[in-house]
Formats: C-alpha cells, sequence, structure tokens
C-alpha cells in the first residue's frame, strides 16, 4: 500500500513538472510567433457593437470584445473578422489562448483523478498548470493568476458565496434532523412500508424526479432523506450517488419551471430567440439524454442489472453490508438516533425547506414587485434564492424542534458546526473546480469550441446536431460546468440553423443535453460534487462507477441525434431512441449474465 502510493505521489509530481516546462516552452514558442502579429490599420481597430466600443488594438478592449463572444456573434455584423482580430491582440499577451492549450489543464485534472483516485491533489495540479499556462511559465504570474483571479475570485462571487452559504445551512439542517431523530425514524417507517432493494431505488428516483426544481437542492435533499432507506436495504453508496446526480440535472433540463429552464431561456432570449421558454419546452421531447437516463435509472431498478465498477459496489453492499467498499468511509449516524425522533421530524423541516427555497427564488426573480410566477423564475437567481430559503428554514426548523421538545437549544447550536464540517469537503472540491473553471476560461476553451462548430457548419447540416451533442459533452466535461456551455453554444446554434427552422429545435436540444451529459460524467462538475456529498460517497467511486453508465446513455443518445438530424420529428425519433435504449441493456445484461 505505502508503495503504491509513492509511485502515485512521484507521477503525479512528473506529471506535474512536465506539464509545466511544456507550458512554458510552448509558451515561449507561441511568444514568437505572436510576435508577428499585427492589428492592421489603426483607424479600423475601434469597433461599435449596440451602445460598448472596442478598442481591438487594446488588449483588455479586445479581450473584452472575446469575452462578449456569444452577444457579439449576433450584434456585430463583421464578427467573423472583428473577432480573429481580437484573439490574434489577446494572444500577444496570452499566447496559448482559444487554442488546444485551453483544454489542457482540465485533461489533467479528470485523467489523474481517475488514475490516482487523489480529487483534491489532482484538481490543484490541473489549476497549477493552467496558471502555468497563462503565465508562460513565470513563477510570479502563476502564483498570482492562480490564487488572486483563481481561488480568491471564484469563491468571493456572489453567485458561488451564495451556493456556499446554502450548503453551509443545509448541513446545519440535515445535522439537526440526524440529532433529532428524523432520519432515523423515517429509516425505520421505510424499512417497514418499502419491504424491498427495488422500492427503495424506485422512491429515490421518485423523489429525485419531484424535486426538479434545482439541480444543487435536489441532490442535498434526497441524499438526506434517502440514506437511511438506501442504507437499510444495503444499496451502496456509490448506487445512491448514481440515483441522486442522474435526478438532479438530466430532470431540471426537461422541467420547464427550474432554474435551468431559467437559464436555457435566458441564453436563447439575449441571442435573438422570440420566446425562450416555448423554445426549451419544446426542445423537451429531443432531449434524448434526460429521457433515455429516466428510462435506465428505472430498468436498472426493475431488473437488478449492474456493470462496470458499480457491480462490485453493490455486490459488497449485498453480500457484506460494506455499503463504501472504498476510498473516503463516512458514519453512518443516520440510524442511531434520539429516541423522541418520530417522522414529522424529517418531513416537516424538508417541507419547510422546499416551499422557502421555491419562495425565496421567485422572490429573487421579482415575484413580490409584480412578476408573473414563470417571468420570476425565469429571472432568479438560484443562489441567492436557494441561501433566503435556507436560513428561514433554519430558523423555522429551530422554533419547530424546541416546541416539540426533541432537542435542547444547545444540542441545535452544536448542530451547526458539525453541519458545516460535513460539508467541507464538498467546498472544498467545489472552490477547487471553480478555480480549475476559471483558468480554463482565463485561456479561451469556450472560444476554441465556438470556432471549432462553426467551421463545420457548412458542410453537413444533417450530422450537426450528433455533432454538438458531442462538442457540447466534451466542453461540460472538460470545464465542470453545463450553463456555461449552453451560454456560450445556444447562441451559436441559433446563428447557424436561425430561429424557425425545424431543424433548430433539434439542435438546442443536442447543446442542452450535452451539456448535461459532460456535466454528469465530469469529476470536477459541481453537481457530481453536490451528489457525492449528499450520497456521503466517496467522490471518485461516485465518478468512475457512475462514468460507464452515462457513457452507455450518452451513445445511445448520440445515435438518436442522427437520426433526429434527418427525421426531424420527435414523434418518430424518440419511441426508436427509447426501443435503442431498452434494447442497449438488453444485450448488456446478457454479456454481463454470461460472465458470472
Amino acid at each position: 500500500m505505502k508503495n503504491q502510493r509513492k509511485r502515485r505521489f512521484f507521477a503525479v509530481l512528473i506529471m506535474c513538472i512536465f506539464m509545466f516546462t511544456l507550458g512554458t516552452i510552448c509558451s515561449a514558442t507561441a511568444d514568437e510567433d505572436a510576435a508577428v502579429l499585427t492589428i492592421g490599420a489603426e483607424e479600423s481597430s475601434v469597433v461599435t457593437v449596440g451602445e460598448t466600443e472596442y478598442d481591438l488594438a487594446d488588449g483588455d478592449s479586445a479581450l473584452a470584445y472575446v469575452d462578449s463572444y456569444a452577444d457579439n456573434l449576433e450584434a456585430d455584423p463583421n464578427f467573423e473578422t472583428n473577432v480573429n482580430t481580437a484573439i490574434d491582440k489577446v494572444r500577444e499577451s496570452i499566447p496559448q489562448y482559444a487554442t488546444f492549450w485551453a483544454l489542457l489543464a482540465p485533461i489533467i485534472a479528470i485523467v489523474l483523478a481517475l488514475i490516482t483516485k487523489e480529487v483534491y491533489s489532482s484538481l490543484v495540479i490541473g489549476i497549477i498548470v493552467g496558471g502555468a499556462i497563462y503565465a508562460g511559465g513565470n513563477f510570479e504570474g502563476t502564483l498570482v493568476h492562480v490564487v488572486s483571479d483563481g481561488f480568491i475570485a471564484n469563491v468571493a462571487d456572489s453567485y458561488n458565496m451564495g451556493i456556499l452559504i446554502f450548503l453551509i445551512l443545509l448541513g446545519a439542517l440535515v445535522s439537526m434532523m440526524n440529532k433529532a431523530g428524523g432520519s432515523a425514524a423515517f429509516g425505520r417507517w421505510a424499512t417497514a412500508h418499502i419491504k424491498s432493494r427495488v422500492g427503495a431505488q424506485l422512491a429515490t428516483i421518485a423523489l429525485g424526479v419531484l424535486i426538479f426544481i434545482d439541480d444543487y437542492f435536489n441532490c442535498l435533499t434526497v441524499g438526506s432523506v434517502m440514506r437511511p432507506v438506501t442504507d437499510g436495504h444495503k444499496i451502496s453508496r456509490a448506487k445512491l450517488s448514481y440515483l441522486i446526480d442522474a435526478t438532479a440535472a438530466p430532470v431540471c433540463i426537461i422541467a420547464p419551471i427550474s432554474s435551468w429552464a431559467a437559464a436555457v431561456a435566458g441564453f436563447a432570449n439575449s441571442a435573438g430567440a422570440e420566446n425562450g421558454i416555448a423554445l426549451f419546452i419544446k426542445a423537451i421531447p429531443y432531449n434524448f439524454y434526460a429521457l433515455l437516463t429516466i428510462v435506465m435509472m428505472i430498468f436498472l431498478a426493475l431488473t437488478g442489472l449492474d456493470f462496470g465498477p458499480m457491480k462490485k459496489h453493490e455486490k459488497n453492499a449485498k453480500e457484506t453490508g460494506d455499503l463504501f467498499t472504498s476510498g473516503t468511509k463516512q458514519a453512518i449516524e443516520e440510524m442511531e438516533g434520539n429516541p423522541k425522533g418520530r417522522v414529522c421530524d424529517l418531513i416537516v423541516p424538508i417541507i419547510i425547506l422546499i416551499v422557502s427555497c421555491v419562495i425565496g427564488m421567485i422572490y429573487s426573480g421579482g415575484f413580490f414587485s409584480g412578476e408573473s410566477f414563470i417571468d420570476a423564475f425565469s429571472n432568479s437567481d438560484a443562489s441567492v434564492g436557494l441561501a433566503y430559503g435556507a436560513f428561514v428554514a433554519i430558523i423555522l426548523t429551530v422554533i419547530f424542534y424546541l416546541l416539540r421538545r426533541v432537542l435542547s437549544f444547545k444540542s441545535i447550536m452544536e448542530s451547526l458546526p458539525e453541519g458545516f464540517k460535513a460539508m467541507v469537503p464538498a467546498i472544498m472540491i467545489l472552490a477547487c473546480a471553480w478555480t480549475l473553471k476559471a483558468m480554463t476560461d482565463s485561456l479561451g476553451a469556450k472560444i476554441f469550441i465556438s470556432q471549432l462548430i462553426e467551421g463545420s457548419a457548412a458542410g453537413f447540416q444533417a450530422l450537426l446536431p450528433a455533432i454538438i451533442f458531442l462538442i457540447a459533452v466534451g466542453l461540460s466535461f472538460a470545464t465542470g460546468t453545463s450553463w456555461g456551455t449552453f451560454g456560450i453554444l445556444i447562441p451559436i446554434v441559433l446563428s447557424v440553423f436561425g430561429a424557425g427552422e425545424p431543424i433548430t429545435i433539434v439542435a438546442i436540444s443536442a447543446c442542452m443535453a450535452g451539456a448535461v451529459c459532460g456535466d454528469h460524467c465530469s469529476p470536477i462538475s459541481d453537481t457530481t460534487i453536490m451528489a457525492s456529498a449528499g450520497a456521503q460517497c466517496d467522490h471518485i467511486n461516485h465518478v468512475s462507477t457512475q462514468l460507464p453508465y452515462a457513457l452507455t446513455v450518452a451513445g445511445v443518445s448520440a445515435v438518436s441525434y442522427i437520426i433526429a438530424g434527418f427525421v426531424p420529428n420527435w414523434m418518430i425519433v424518440l419511441p426508436i431512441a427509447f426501443v435503442l435504449m431498452i434494447g442497449t441493456l438488453l444485450v448488456i445484461k446478457a454479456i454481463t449474465k454470461k460472465k458470472a
């Protein structure tokens, strides 16, 4: 074991030194190339887009133009010429900007995480490599970019801070529910009423589908409620985290009233669509990845099929009662509880939390200032709304427990730091993931991917939905963000196909499905991290066991988008996709049965 750890350590160290050196060499080479670039005539360097003026001869202004890629794509008639001029100017100071090198940092982080099973060190190495490439190998520049532009800027970001506050408050709420005995009481009730592993898995899926408002909220709430149930039926934490993750983003992306629908509608509206919500609703039947993920979960639950690393985890859970198999094992404290605890001590706080978070979200969107419910949801700020809701839920739950006399005020106060400590691993991973995304963004990864799509758009439109799906998967997987993928790809899709074309709906849906798929697979995705935290599962175990399942659905989805490119009619393509999915799972079941 010690030798294995040493090998891992030296492999990571060598990789870090190698990539740092490689980044330095390539940056130096690119510097020589960048020295010959010219902006052109000084009088033509100023570009006006709407009310904004950009001087493409100025590095900062050129970078601002490129950062507004999605907006300028629609608004600037000379976008293609101007964006290339701006990128050339930016490359004078950041030589590897908008090249394949922009994707190197997240690729290294992901590969190292899967090989070494060490998520923190892998993320930090990826961050350092990204900072080194950005700074051209300069130590001071790397340090400043990683610490100041990376960790500090992202942790201090108001949206991210709202998510961290929500995590801490939810951790405190879960700790209170455990101390009050609500989780243990619900576990006893569920064990008496849910008689089988199949029932426990279907109940988890059903609860995940019902909580469709927001993926963060879904992950942590479903995990808190269903852990006692799945533990009682010897379902591995890896399987629970898969069910949680698969009912988070994949369900939110097909729910018209959700933070995800609001985000997609906002991106579509800003890109020139007449009605973003209407476009979102029309795209739902073509969102093959989300719909087929639900089909797969139900099939796995009903048939008992497991394959890949998940099979080992489930076998250990069933035969030995080991719910973790490997990695970090967290105490199963829910099954020990306050003897005064009742089911209502879990259900009431959860209901309060749900209602408070919904009200918080529509409040942040202006519902109480005269906006309609739909408009308020579209304009809502999820991080602020969820933080409002969790704060109110904490206060009301404290009052509820004091009135019921199941907890003393001292015990309640002790729950606050305990809940915070339980969320520290998730917070650390989120901070690193956000910083890695910042490194990737600063190197223009999204611009590089966007230009790839535009370059391939002219030749084969019928295959473009499948191509867009695969590119969205890659971008979301590498950056760990589906919303960022929407933001850059949706305007490009609308500009390539036009808002009124039938194939546009298929392409928009392919963009959304691919973004969710990449987010679902990526170890640096915040939703994946939240699912691990909600199930209290080792993060790398969750990623490695989930990956074969997600890739299976992704393969069937890609084939379905090829068909939809030629036959853009969901009433024909969706049944074919369902048949392909079930047929694929039956083949996998037959193969695994033979091997057994």
